[in-house]
């Protein structure tokens, strides 16, 4: 039977709690080892369209892929400019099996993804949460966070004041003790865990304000010319990636500092790496560590999974009537 997931759904059916844990698992087992080609389409015009495919296969049990749409002359219809739609299917027959919202399920693992990385790289005590941005994901973020370490504190800072009040509002709805501020640079210095999810192609985070034993989380930037943090914080941390392909083709905040003399063999490891014990996480409490992610199509396969599984009925109980 094929199941239809709306956003509502994806965000009750995959908590964190449940959501990193399955991750770790597929980041383990390295269901990205042998990935499949994603496809970018761009249809020319006076706004240039996008529409993207990406494909994930653990064989004999799933298979799935995002399609994406990006159209920029969107925001002239009040309409946004990204939409995007997952469907799974059964990876032994090929018969589809779920259509799921994409948005939603792209915050959901995103964060998730995060979430895991802190888990090796953050301290045991990490206590104070800065969130730099003001989107959905920032927001996802913060709460990811929340549930894989002891946070006490949330600051929230964004270009748009009454945004970033807008979004403390929110986070204090969750349980969460959250505050807008308007010193970056102070807010930085203050936090046990950076976490960045905006658009940015200049620096925002600077190394200078980054205190030891921060962990800081890169989100946002997703090309070569975008950029969250300066040269400073990628020379003075130790660096992890989600995937090293996708790390060193999209990773603006990493590629910008290799001009300053960082090179890429630096990179300590990544979450495949991690997850299996091949490599070691955070070393020492003082240690600053940075984790850069661009996303992978692993992640949603993982997650659209795990929110199909959930969603099935207990032994011996009847699924609801359609």
């Amino acid at each position: 039977m094929l199941r239809t997931f709306t956003a509502q759904d994806v965000h009750a059916g995959l908590s964190y709690e449940r959501l990193v844990p399955a991750l770790r698992e597929a980041f383990r087992r390295n269901d990205a080892e042998k990935p499949l080609r994603a496809v970018h389409q761009v249809v020319s015009g006076e706004t240039p369209a996008h529409l993207l495919t990406m494909p994930a296969w653990r064989e004999g049990d799933s298979i799935g892929v995002k399609l994406v749409t990006v159209f920029p002359g969107n925001s002239a219809r009040g309409l946004s400019a990204v939409s995007s739609v997952y469907v799974l299917f059964d990876g032994a027959t090929g018969v589809p099996r779920a259509i799921i919202d994409g948005e939603a399920l792209t915050n959901r693992r995103t964060a998730a993804a995060s979430a895991l990385a802190s888990t090796y790289l953050s301290r045991p005590d990490a206590a104070t949460l800065l969130v730099v941005g003001t989107g959905n994901l920032a927001r996802h973020l913060a709460l990811a966070h929340a549930a894989v370490r002891p946070i006490a504190s949330v600051l929230v800072w964004g270009r748009n004041a009454e945004r970033a009040g807008g979004m403390s509002a929110q986070l204090r709805g969750k349980g969460l003790n959250a505050e807008p501020v308007g010193d970056l640079a102070a807010a930085t210095a203050r936090a046990d865990i950076v976490s960045c999810a905006t658009t940015s192609r200049h620096p925002l985070v600077r190394g200078a304000d980054i205190r030891p034993g921060t962990h800081v989380d890169l989100v946002g930037a997703f090309t070569p010319d975008m950029r969250e943090t300066d040269d400073a914080a990628v020379l003075r941390a130790s660096v992890f990636v989600d995937t090293y392909a996708g790390a060193f083709a999209e990773a603006g905040d990493l590629l910008q500092a290799v001009r300053a003399g960082w090179s890429t063999s630096l990179t300590r490891a990544d979450l495949h790496e991690l997850a299996a014990s091949l490599k070691p996480g955070r070393q020492s409490p003082d240690e600053i560590t940075l984790f850069k992610s661009v996303g992978t199509a692993l992640e949603d396969l993982a997650a659209a999974t795990l929110l199909l599984d959930a969603s099935q009925p207990a032994p011996g109980k009847t699924a609801p009537a359609e």
